[in-house]
């Protein structure tokens, strides 16, 4: 169980899974801008998205967790703002993205509903210029 004061960041950009503890570590200070020692947990999937390191300190030593899905693929929210480097959930998505579980989607802009409604007009339109008449 997750403690809820515990920060929990998601890297956005896929990871070398071969990287370890310090490699890992140097991530998040270079690319995250985070301290890896502050005691927050640290997520990095790889480009498939099928696995998932967890990096955090505690006390002394440092822990990873690695976690293989045989099938499916890891559900990760979409980072708010185009271009950052990390999502920030809570314990409980934590957890559901750790069993799986896919996340809702958040929900799509006015822009984007009128943008595919007009992709789909399009669509019919050029699908009726195409069928000749028999």
């Amino acid at each position: 169980m997750i403690p809820t004061g515990v920060r929990i960041f998601l890297a956005t950009a896929p990871v070398d899974m071969r990287r370890s503890f310090d490699g890992l570590g140097e991530l998040v200070r270079q690319f995250l801008g985070e301290d890896p020692a502050s005691g927050a947990l640290f997520v990095f999937f790889n480009k498939r998205h099928d696995r998932l390191k967890l990096v955090w300190h505690e006390r002394r030593s440092d822990c990873l967790l690695y976690k293989r899905l045989i099938r499916g693929v890891f559900r990760v929210p979409e980072a708010v703002t185009q271009g950052a480097t990390t999502v920030t959930v809570d314990g409980r998505e934590l957890a559901a993205i750790l069993e799986g579980i896919e996340l809702p989607a958040r929900r799509q802009t006015a822009r984007e509903i009128s943008h595919a409604a007009r992709e789909a007009v399009l669509h019919a339109q050029s699908e009726r210029v195409t069928q000749k008449p028999t």
